[in-house]
């Protein structure tokens, strides 16, 4: 199937004893807005690192365009030029402008020129309206443009997919919106987008694909209308009530 970027197949992770990924079966189609649901500790954050490469699944395995990226030999960086990713914590390094933070990885990964990096970054973070700021250090900006200036560096190396690990969750309430409007007019341009959320509006309004996941397992999945409108698991009926109100 020429649209089917990522293939995740029978994917388990452990930590010890520790199970936290079960047999997790997952694709990711061009285009795809996918929201990942469900309680804190349910396995979100570890299935996105895993098809990252920050965390070697157990067992199973992750397809890019059918290459098994977890095989030896696979270069991870390589691959995460185009399987980018944006952190809860930002990840921005403090002692570098909000311009430089852009380019490094473009530099140092994708061997262009300085020059070329520049003006990708600038024409990014214009993107996401952070260009008054591209002489500030992340200590001189908020929390929401911080994630702005992240977002502007994952799309500045070119990926293919973005994944987006609760982009919002450590931002104060009126930063969150800032942040979800980036997200909203990636998803509105076709970003292939994977999106570990506790925002349950944009997870409804904005993904096409929902998948709702419990103690380790992908307990529901659908489009937002079959989940959030008719959800045939009680887990996912309890989970949704919560945060739903009824």
């Amino acid at each position: 199937m020429e649209d089917m970027i990522l293939q995740v197949n029978h994917l388990s992770k452990s930590f010890g004893n520790h199970e936290v990924l079960k047999d997790i079966d997952f694709t990711v189609k061009k285009g795809d807005v996918t929201s990942i649901i469900g309680a804190s500790g349910s396995g979100k954050s570890t299935l996105l690192r895993c098809i990252n490469l920050l965390e070697i699944p157990t067992s199973g395995e992750i397809l890019y365009h059918g290459k098994n990226v977890t095989a030896r030999g696979v270069k991870a960086p390589e691959y995460r030029s185009h399987v980018g990713m944006v952190f809860q914590s930002f990840n921005l390094f403090a002692n570098m402008t909000v311009l430089e933070n852009c380019i490094v990885g473009q530099v140092k990964v994708l061997k262009r020129s300085r020059e070329e990096a520049r003006a990708h970054a600038l024409q990014y973070l214009e993107k996401v309206g952070m260009t008054p700021y591209i002489n500030a250090r992340p200590r001189q900006i908020s929390g929401g443009q911080k994630q702005r200036v992240a977002i502007a560096r994952a799309l500045a190396m070119d990926p293919e997919v973005l994944l987006f690990d609760e982009p919002t969750s450590a931002l104060d309430p009126e930063m969150v919106g800032e942040v979800l409007s980036v997200m909203r007019s990636l998803a509105q341009e076709g970003m292939t987008m994977l999106v570990v959320t506790h925002e349950m509006a944009f997870a409804r309004d904005v993904s096409n694909h929902v998948v709702y996941m419990n103690q380790g397992v992908i307990c529901e999945e659908g489009s937002p209308s079959e989940v959030f409108g008719s959800p045939r698991k009680q887990e996912t009926k309890e989970f949704l009530s919560r945060f739903l109100g009824n």
